[in-house]
């Protein structure tokens, strides 16, 4: 079939339903469900886009087996041109949520890509891996599907090594292998958006490599969210019910994240990449370079995200008639400073992209990665703290939607309004900064920037284990050599 729409993504969900808990309640439909349905608006609204008469040429491509129009974010790519059509597309999808949903299904759709553009990888493992890559691919192409992903093993206890503490316990595991597939028992965490995706891909990270004697921990398989034994448990949701005007993001952009348990659940030997081999589990994303290109995802949306809050933070000044503060153009313009760095990174990896063996033309890992990192330890936290900053007091006393319709209504419009701009409009544009950076839903969202990559330190223990520095210390070296 060609490119969903919203409603067949909403119709999938009904016909097809995930077994998800939230709040002691297993959740009937997650479509009509008030923790979820609203979540699922927005990502219906990103595959209507697909069909927006004005952008839907730049959203899609030809399917190379039906010849149909399939979503870009699908295209395995073979030119530069390709990633900047493609992170064109990416952009669109990112500004639906300004940047606020991250793991909008243009994510792991570059990561499966990645995989069937070197598929020959997987062949060192079984020979049928390799088949069982390409085929998935086509099968969400050409289906359209949503996918989540987990990662991440629950660890007993922690330790300092860049080495899981892996327990079989705790860990999922295989713990049988049948001529239908493999069995696979434990729990992984942390599948952000999976109540509302169609497939959940299992597979390990580069931050959290397995040690050599974990082979039951080893593996790469897709499944439906919806297979039997697998339970989703979310967390509280975000979204409570208010309205747009009060909780602008957490009423549109809940993705929900959840542990995903798996009691014995049975994975069909079709729909497993990899099994076993604890060093291509460890190395697989280096060498198909999926990082890269869920990379180009995630800093081109951190861009977006920033250019929102530089948007938000000039509307904020200038409602407030503050825009002549010396301390709030300083701090409206770090945030422009970091949003053409983000811009600078992602153009930079395409720029700089070259074809890996198999012929897949993949952005340059160096600037996405200083990205990556950058937004995590220091951009979005940095953000945040700027529009509360810049909020102060406005921030702190914000009336409801409701009470505009109050006999109180009449003083809000004569004491809330600025020189610039109404009462209501004054209140509906702080409750948007406040969403953004002191309700629940803004502190996961600095949480979820901080962490979504793996471990800040593991991340920079690998960046340090793997860069290449011996270019910049022979130039010191023959410094230090120089004479005269």
């Amino acid at each position: 079939m060609p490119v969903r729409t919203g409603k067949q993504y909403i119709e999938g969900l009904s016909k097809k339903p995930a077994e998800v808990w939230i709040s002691g309640e297993k959740v009937k439909d997650v479509t009509t469900h008030t923790a979820f349905q609203n979540g699922v608006r927005s990502l219906a609204a990103l595959y209507d886009q697909q069909h927006d008469p004005v952008i839907k040429d730049s959203m899609t491509f030809e399917s190379p087996s039906s010849g149909d129009p399939v979503g870009l974010s699908f295209i395995i790519p073979k030119t530069i041109d390709d990633l900047v059509r493609r992170r064109e597309m990416m952009t669109n999808w990112a500004w639906e949520s300004c940047g606020m949903m991250a793991r909008t299904p243009d994510f792991l759709n570059n990561a499966v890509s990645s995989w069937a553009g070197s598929a020959d990888y997987f062949v060192n493992d079984r020979p049928e891996f390799k088949d069982n890559v390409l085929r998935y691919h086509e099968y969400i192409r050409e289906n359209d599907l949503t996918l989540t992903h987990t990662l991440v093993n629950l660890q007993r206890s922690r330790n300092t090594a860049i080495h899981d503490n892996i327990e079989d316990q705790v860990a999922l595991t295989v713990v049988d292998e049948t001529a239908e597939g493999i069995v696979v028992h434990g729990s992984r965490i942390l599948a952000t958006l999976g109540p509302i995706s169609d497939e959940i891909a299992v597979y390990p990270t580069r931050t959290h490599i397995l040690g050599k004697d974990s082979w039951r921990q080893a593996f790469s398989f897709a499944l439906p969210c919806a297979t039997p034994g697998m339970r989703f448990m979310c967390r509280e949701s975000l979204d409570i019910g208010r309205s747009s005007f009060d909780h602008p993001l957490a009423s549109r952009f809940e993705e929900m994240d959840a542990l995903v348990f798996f009691d014995n659940v049975l994975v069909p030997w079709d729909r497993v990449f990899l099994l076993g081999d604890v060093d291509m589990c460890n190395d697989y994303s280096a060498a198909t370079q999926s990082t890269a290109h869920t990379g180009q995802q995630v800093v081109n949306r951190t861009a977006v995200k920033t250019e929102f809050v530089l948007g938000l933070t000039s509307l904020m000044a200038e409602t407030l008639g503050s825009t002549q503060v010396p301390h709030v153009q300083e701090r409206i313009g770090e945030i422009v400073i970091y949003l053409e760095t983000l811009k600078a990174c992602v153009r930079a990896a395409e720029a700089d992209a070259t074809l890996n063996k198999w012929g897949v033309m993949c952005p340059a890992q160096g600037p996405l990665v200083a990205g990556r990192q950058l937004y995590s330890r220091t951009i979005y936290p940095r953000l945040a703290e700027i529009v509360q900053l810049l909020g102060s007091s406005s921030l702190m006393a914000l009336p409801t939607e409701a009470d505009f319709n109050t006999p109180v209504g009449p003083e809000l419009e004569r004491y809330l309004a600025t020189d610039s701009t109404g009462a209501k409009d004054r209140v509906r544009l702080f409750h948007l900064a406040w969403d953004v950076a002191c309700s629940a839903f803004g502190g996961r969202q600095v949480l979820y920037e901080r962490f979504f990559g793996g471990d800040p330190v593991r991340n920079a223990m690998l960046l340090y284990q793997t860069y290449n520095k011996q270019s910049a210390m022979d130039r010191v070296q023959r410094f230090l050599e120089r004479e005269g």
